[in-house]
């Protein structure tokens, strides 16, 4: 099985292969300043790479790293971290 070349400076040990997925949440609620700060704190979650307002502010938009979550789990740690989404 061929790798791959891994790019010039990139260290050994991280992966090669990450599967962006895309999810959309339904918010549960109008977001306040609480929640918008539980938004900004969740990009610490690990494996979770973009969260993205509905222009509607009624939906959620959060790309992930497949390869490190699963949709349960994404869902999990969002609501854990106060964010208050329903899945679609």
């Amino acid at each position: 099985m061929a790798r791959t070349p891994r790019p010039a400076g990139t260290p050994h040990g991280i992966l090669d292969v990450m599967t962006k997925v895309q999810m959309q949440f339904r918010l549960e609620r109008a977001l306040d300043d609480a929640a918008m700060a539980h938004i900004s704190d969740a990009y610490s979650i690990y494996g979770i790479q973009k969260i993205r307002v509905a222009p509607a502010q009624d939906r959620l938009m959060v790309e992930y790293d497949a390869t490190r979550l699963r949709p349960a789990e994404v869902h999990a740690a969002l609501a854990s971290a106060g964010i208050p989404v329903a899945p679609e």
